[in-house]
């Protein structure tokens, strides 16, 4: 991807999160702009939005903003000059959640280990004794 998409994805993600914090509100979830992949053409943007919050309430939050999409498309083009506004599609984000969950799994299993005795001897002792 070059630089400049990359400087694009970036502004359209600060600019949308200043917008979605400040102009839209959500009760009991909270929101996030975790990314941004536009197109090479400039003509739409995949905007991927983090959500904590249980399915029922994702879903919600997915829905308001593809309701004020066109609001916010008119946003970035007052803010971002560019020569296309691109079309803004909205889409849940559950990498945190995937994460999270990785890195429990890894505690659990290290909290295993440290709980399992060592069965096995140490090899290189026994190698040692046999010279």
């Amino acid at each position: 991807m070059s630089k400049r998409l990359l400087r694009v994805n970036e502004l359209l993600k600060r600019e949308l999160g200043n917008y979605i914090s400040r102009e839209l509100e959500f009760s009991k979830v909270l929101v996030s702009v975790h990314g941004v992949e536009i197109t090479p053409n400039l003509k739409q943007a995949k905007v991927f939005i983090g959500v904590i919050g249980d399915d029922r309430s994702i879903q919600a939050a997915i829905d308001k903003l593809n309701h004020n999409r066109v609001a916010m498309q008119s946003y970035i083009g007052k803010r971002v000059t560019m020569k296309f506004t691109p079309r803004l599609e909205f889409c849940s984000d559950d990498s945190i959640e995937r994460g999270v969950r990785v890195l429990s799994l890894l505690e659990e299993i290290a909290e295993e280990e440290t709980a399992a005795p060592d069965d096995e001897p140490d090899r290189s002792e026994e190698s040692d004794e046999r010279d």
